[in-house]
């Protein structure tokens, strides 16, 4: 029986190109599985075959947990009772008593054989899935072998790969027996069949076939830097030139607009617009917001937002049809855009600095005339009033060095003052909501000012509740609420 053992083992895996310690695994997991079916309890069993004479022992163990963790009897043990039979146990350990060698019958042998098959099938197909990866492909093509429930299964090689009906362009018509070329875009191994998921709406798609068509792109002369994409109907992508002489943008369309058609033909008519990458955030949103001209532009780093300012007859076309535009050139970027008409940004601006004004009034008790004179050196928080160096402020027309000195003294002052209450007002904020990401000690302190303590006071809210509350944008206060809300569904 040993000897015949260890011969199927090396058969098998011969004839399946796996390891025979994958084999072997499959064949103590289908004898324990085979052990089990003998017991009339979920009884916990571990085999161990020899690899070196095919000899086999087997062991029921117990998991050692607390004393008062025991779930499941026939599998769990107490730490104080297996301490009794092994003092130096640990809670996790298993404890193991010997079992006595059966015959499995055929009933037994037959679910031991299902058992192995498919461990090697498992092992096969996670073999040629590192075959496939080992390879680096992102892009893929294979024939749709079938339709099932709107999704497309494709044959790649030896890989079978599903095109999920929300990764395919919207109103393509994808049969049976068609020749698909995809963007492989993860490893779903949580499904039964393929494991390969495609698709063709990811931004990655395009980049990859622009790599494809663009020789440039792959001697490293040229380089896409981001995509954003409406699937089937518009698409923006960056691009950078790594060498002086050659024009990114000119490169990229081809002679009479060769290479970007052959683009825009797989994407079933998918205009593209090609943009110009450049290190200046600013500049990159502009040339993204393309073809509407840019009157204006402030660059808000913190909340890493950019208010753009455009006139009434560009407004439409830098909003595109049903905001298309702006919300490609927000995801080219990664930059949050606010477009607003010159009126409009006069009278954020208006606002602001009122806000500011009626800071520095109280905080640092000077007159409208000394406020007026910080906003416009650019002074808008206490902080930059504080930290900035007295040479910067002493050159302001009309401050002298005790001046200087005074300010920034009171500035300090109030910083101190407000810190204090802050570490006052957060005291009852529970630590889950304070270690929440993207939360801060002072935005804790605000909360705790509205009784919102915990991770679930939060997640309660509703995103305009929060926006009203605090009057942060409706993006930060949705990232905020939806992170607050994750651990409900794990």
């Amino acid at each position: 029986m040993s000897r015949e053992l260890l011969l199927l083992v090396d058969a098998l895996a011969r004839e399946k190109n796996v390891s025979k310690d994958i084999v072997f695994g499959a064949l103590e997991m289908a004898l324990a599985s085979a052990t089990k079916r003998r017991s009339n309890e979920e009884v916990d069993v571990r085999v161990a075959v020899n690899r070196e004479n095919g000899e086999f022992e087997s062991f029921r163990r117990w998991q050692v947990v607390a004393d008062d963790a025991i779930e499941t009897p026939p599998s769990q043990i107490g730490l104080t009772e297996a301490r009794k039979q092994l003092s130096d146990i640990q809670i996790e350990d298993y404890l193991e008593e010997s079992l006595e060698p059966i015959e499995f019958g055929r009933i037994g042998a037959q679910a031991a054989k299902q058992v192995i098959l498919q461990r090697i099938r498992d092992a096969e197909r996670e073999q040629i899935l590192n075959d496939f990866l080992a390879r680096g492909d992102k892009l893929v093509s294979g024939a749709i072998k079938r339709i099932d429930r709107g999704n497309a299964v494709i044959e790649v090689g030896r890989v079978e790969a599903v095109l999920p009906r929300d990764q395919m362009i919207p109103k393509e018509n994808l049969r049976v027996g068609d020749r698909a070329r995809c963007f492989f875009l993860r490893i779903d191994r949580g499904i039964r069949g393929p494991q390969l998921v495609l698709s063709r709406t990811a931004p990655g798609f395009i980049m990859e076939l622009f790599r494809l068509e663009v020789p440039e792109i792959e001697q490293g002369l040229l380089e896409i830097k981001s995509a954003a994409r409406d699937p089937g109907i518009r698409a923006k992508i960056a691009v950078k030139s790594n060498d002086q002489r050659i024009d990114p943008i000119g490169t990229c369309v081809g002679i009479r607009g060769s290479r970007v058609q052959a683009v825009t033909q797989e994407l079933a008519g998918e205009r593209v617009d090609i943009v110009l990458w450049s290190a200046d955030p600013a500049q990159f949103v502009i040339g993204a917001l393309a073809p509407a001209e840019v009157s204006g532009i402030v660059v808000d780093e913190e909340r890493h937002a950019m208010d753009v300012v455009v006139d009434e007859e560009n407004l439409a076309i830098a909003i595109g049809r049903s905001g298309q535009n702006v919300r490609l050139a927000s995801e080219l970027t990664g930059w949050t855009i606010n477009l607003m008409t010159e009126e409009e940004s006069q009278k954020k601006q208006t606002e602001e600095s009122e806000v500011v004004r009626k800071l520095f009034i109280e905080k640092l008790d000077v007159d409208e005339e000394v406020a007026n004179i910080l906003i416009q050196e650019g002074f808008g928080t206490l902080e930059e009033v504080a930290y900035v160096p007295i040479n910067e402020m002493a050159e302001i027309e009309g401050f002298d060095e005790n001046l200087v000195n005074e300010l920034r003294s009171r500035a300090r002052d109030a910083l101190l003052v407000q810190e204090i209450r802050s570490e006052e007002q957060i005291e009852g904020v529970k630590a889950d909501l304070l270690n929440l990401e993207g939360m801060d000690r002072q935005l804790a302190a605000q909360l705790a000012q509205a009784k919102i303590l915990t991770r679930d006071d939060l997640g309660d809210l509703a995103v305009d509740d929060l926006v009203e509350l605090l009057g942060m944008e409706a993006d930060r206060a949705s990232a905020l609420i939806m992170k607050a809300r994750e651990h409900w569904f794990q």
